[in-house]
């Protein structure tokens, strides 16, 4: 048996002094990380923590955030990371919806978490604040960690334990909760680095956010490969020339991020001028990537490989398509690939049966990496799962992605839409149902819809909201979009509201979202 936290234990034997993590000017070897995950594990254990407690991290990037990663998961807990800059009404949400009674965090949240405790009522123990929050709450700062004795904490768990639950967007106007298990984080992080070569040697640049999918790579992968992964700050992936400086100073190997971030360092990165030979592959996922910046990062990084990385959050990831450099000076849409070890896929149309080859369905996937479900909602895992008995006795499961795709006659799949309303803004997942419901919510809107536009050259879809007032009511659309961002995160905000007299409405009465999305377009909206 073996769990997400025994690879760091691995390797704090093996390389004790090998960077685990580094973050600016400091860092963490394997040893350090171990000691002090230990420590919070017993911190935890201490103060009631159970098999399988959910424990919140509200951080922004730092090194106690692997610290609490891991000794979450040595203590036997279930991590859930929360977006920091989300708004205190969606923190509240996910702290209440899995019962969150201990949370991580850092010194600057303290007038935040004592809203959340006074707003939940079921936080117990915070670490990472050095004042008082009340609400019966206890707090230790980081540096009572250190004073907890470090030995060994009695391993808890099998692999069919919860490890981590990651919130996205809900269909429902509320954030749903992905229930994945130390199996499914394991076999990611094995058949990733079997996929991908990486090695013991191999400096990972993490771009992505805790509560953001393509982390696991730099926090599972890594640390199984007894790699150092390399935290960007977020000041830092926001200027693509501070971007360029620091792939070229820490002498990264591994890039994972949405394709915006690479085409920004293509544009205002000053690539030309740096010395990034020791990049060895560039993984991108979660959008398109536009193939003309795509020709001109394998141009500058000549020593790299390149590889289209599909998976919605629920699996992690399950295909990839390693781009061919004689595919240069295409401008074909790139695969989304074939599917990696121990992975299977079937492609359906609306009647529940697979298609023929070249067709277009909806793409079902079965894999370890797959989630246990959806955390409290058995009504979505009843829509989100497919199973068929291979032979009696013998029952597979696969999920429903959503996503359209067609395979070719290589066996490469293509990547063609959604099936429903779901749609990725700057590799985020968003529903647009969820950020409709919130618009519907304003006071001020009588009837409210949200549809996507093209970005133009980057190739960053963009979310536009439509609004009819209420009679008498006059406000203007940067109100409105001030009032989303305090119940959405920031990326599921609108980037205009635009007010209307009437919708265009198809035959059936609904709203007709291409045709809003076409006058906006054709207008002053797209110039």
């Amino acid at each position: 048996m073996a769990l997400l936290q025994n690879f760091i234990d691995e390797w704090a034997e093996r390389s004790p002094e090998r960077e685990a993590f580094r973050c600016g000017d400091d860092a963490l070897t394997y040893r350090e990380l171990a000691v002090r995950a230990d420590r919070l594990a017993r911190a935890l254990r201490e103060a009631g923590l159970r098999r399988m407690d959910r424990v919140g991290i509200l951080m922004n990037k730092c090194l106690e955030v692997p610290v609490s990663v891991y000794g979450i998961l040595k203590a036997g807990g279930v991590f859930v990371p929360i977006d920091p800059a989300a708004p205190a009404a969606r923190i509240a949400f996910i702290l209440r919806d899995c019962g969150i009674r201990f949370l991580i965090t850092e010194s600057d949240k303290a007038v935040l978490v004592s809203g959340l405790a006074k707003e939940t009522a079921g936080l117990e123990y915070v670490i990472g604040l050095g004042e008082e929050v009340g609400h019966g709450v206890r707090v230790d700062n980081w540096a009572a960690m250190d004073t907890v004795c470090s030995g060994d904490v009695e391993e808890w768990g099998t692999e069919q334990d919860l490890a981590y639950l990651m919130y996205t967007s809900g269909s429902t106007g509320e954030p749903k909760g992905l229930m994945h298990t130390h199996y499914s984080g394991l076999s990611y992080a094995r058949l990733s680095a079997r996929a991908y070569d990486v090695q013991a040697g191999d400096r990972l640049g993490n771009h992505a956010a805790l509560h953001f999918d393509q982390s696991t790579f730099d926090y599972f992968t890594g640390p199984m490969c007894g790699a150092t992964t390399v935290l960007v700050p977020e000041e830092v992936i926001m200027f693509p020339m501070s971007l360029g400086e620091l792939i070229e100073r820490e002498r990264l190997t591994f890039w994972y991020s949405v394709p915006l971030t690479l085409v920004r360092l293509v544009e205002t990165g000053a690539l030309e001028g740096r010395d990034c030979s020791a990049m060895r592959w560039v993984l991108f996922g979660g959008e398109a990537f536009p193939p003309k910046y795509l020709w001109r990062l394998m141009d500058l990084w000549p020593g790299a490989r390149f590889s289209n990385c599909y998976g919605p959050a629920e699996v992690n990831q399950c295909t990839y398509y390693h781009v061919p450099r004689e595919r240069k000076g295409s401008e074909d849409a790139l695969p989304i690939g074939g599917f990696w070890e121990d992975t299977e896929g079937l492609i359906m149309d609306g009647e529940g049966r697979e298609v023929l080859l070249g067709e277009a369905g909806e793409l079902l996937v079965r894999s370890p990496t797959m989630m246990a479900g959806y955390w409290g909602r058995d009504d979505l895992n009843a829509r989100a799962f497919f199973e068929r008995e291979r032979f009696p006795g013998y029952r597979e499961t696969f999920y429903r992605t959503g996503d359209l795709v067609r395979a070719d006659d290589a066996g490469q799949l293509h990547f063609l839409g959604r099936k429903d309303r779901q749609v990725k803004i700057r590799g985020h997942r968003v529903e647009l149902e969820e950020v409709e419901s919130a618009l519907a919510c304003l006071e001020e809107v009588a009837e409210g819809a949200v549809f996507v536009v093209g970005g133009g050259d980057v190739g960053e879809e963009r979310l536009v909201g439509a609004v009819i007032l209420r009679a008498g009511v006059e406000v203007d659309g940067a109100a409105m979009r001030r009032s989303l961002g305090a119940v959405l995160p920031s990326y599921a905000v609108p980037l205009v509201i635009e007010i209307y007299d009437r919708f265009p409405r198809t035959t059936s009465g609904k709203i007709d979202r291409r045709e809003l999305a076409a006058c906006y377009v054709a207008g002053d909206g797209e110039g």
